[in-house]
């Protein structure tokens, strides 16, 4: 893994790819390609954290990646460090040429930065690509500009992918980030429901900060962090409105044909497919039975898929 740092902490001098890299898509990887191999300098990714839109309007900003989870994808890239700038009003109130100076050359000593086209920075997001390349020249800094990522469907963004795991759409979403969507969570002791149904389940405390797919039922595997062996399972991912219709959403993973106990274990989870979305049932028993078939229906899926 390599290190997650303060501005203050990193290796320097570097050559840097600015931006939120949120799903780490193939556009993404294009700004830090342009870096990567930059014989001098420190290959290093730079965003902020939190996101701005979280401090300036209030607004929420779940993650596909994590920071923890962004340094594995970023370590193949050959990118060396990732830097996390801490956004607070005091930055948000900088000019563009402030921010250049003071965190990305003072700090950071940059001799490369590469961002999308798209990149806004600075006081109101006065700073563009023209303004970075005005500033880089003026510095001689050496400023790649990168030109956003088209498929058949348009720019590939961290929307598209947000879209396709709210629709369910695990295939559409593996596609537009090249990888497996994951997330992962601690296994922690239950009220114990399931397995009163016979179902037993384990529950996952999962960051709150990390964007899920939709409410629903999915055929996922399980994998204990560090471990290789996958596990067949079927997950349930919201609330329990038969069991329990005043329970909170919650993470709830069955593995099938497999007795471990996983309590205190870090489990990886990977949602392969949707099977059905949630929904009341009239009885425990009718409950039961639809997991039966749900659990059944999971197998068939991850058999084909694996």
């Amino acid at each position: 893994m390599i290190p997650l740092c303060a501005p203050e902490n990193a290796k320097h001098p570097t050559a840097l790819a600015l931006g939120s890299f949120d799903g780490l898509h193939q556009g993404h990887k294009k700004v830090i390609k342009a870096i990567a191999k930059e014989p001098i300098g420190v290959p290093t990714v730079v965003s902020f954290w939190p996101h701005p839109r979280e401090v300036l309007f209030g607004e929420p900003r779940l993650r596909l990646d994590l920071p923890n989870e962004k340094t594995l994808l970023l370590k193949p890239l050959g990118i060396e460090q990732l830097v996390l700038v801490p956004f607070d009003k005091t930055l948000a109130s900088k000019t563009a040429e402030a921010f250049v100076n003071e965190v990305l050359v003072k700090t950071l000593q940059a001799k490369h930065i590469a961002v999308g086209e798209n990149f806004r920075f600075g006081r109101n997001r006065e700073g563009d690509i023209s303004t970075l390349k005005k500033i880089g020249l003026s510095l001689g800094i050496k400023v790649s500009i990168v030109p956003i990522f088209e498929d058949n469907h348009g720019r590939l963004s961290s929307s598209r992918i947000r879209k396709a795991l709210s629709d369910g759409d695990l295939k559409l979403a593996k596609t537009l980030l090249n990888r497996p969507y994951t997330f992962q969570g601690t296994v922690e002791k239950g009220r114990g429901l399931g397995k009163t149904i016979g179902w037993p389940t384990a529950n996952i405390k999962i960051d709150g900060r990390k964007f899920l797919p939709s409410l629903g039922v999915y055929a996922a595997w399980a994998s204990i962090k560090n471990k290789k062996e996958r596990f067949y399972s079927v997950m349930n991912l919201g609330p329990q409105p038969t069991i329990d219709p005043n329970s909170s959403s919650a993470v709830e993973v069955h593995l099938l044909d497999k007795k471990i106990n996983l309590l205190g274990e870090e489990l990886i989870i990977e949602p392969v497919e949707i099977i059905r979305f949630q929904r009341k049932f009239e009885s425990i028993e009718a409950l039961s039975k639809q997991i039966s078939l749900d659990a059944k229906l999971a197998k068939e899926i991850l058999t084909k898929e694996y």
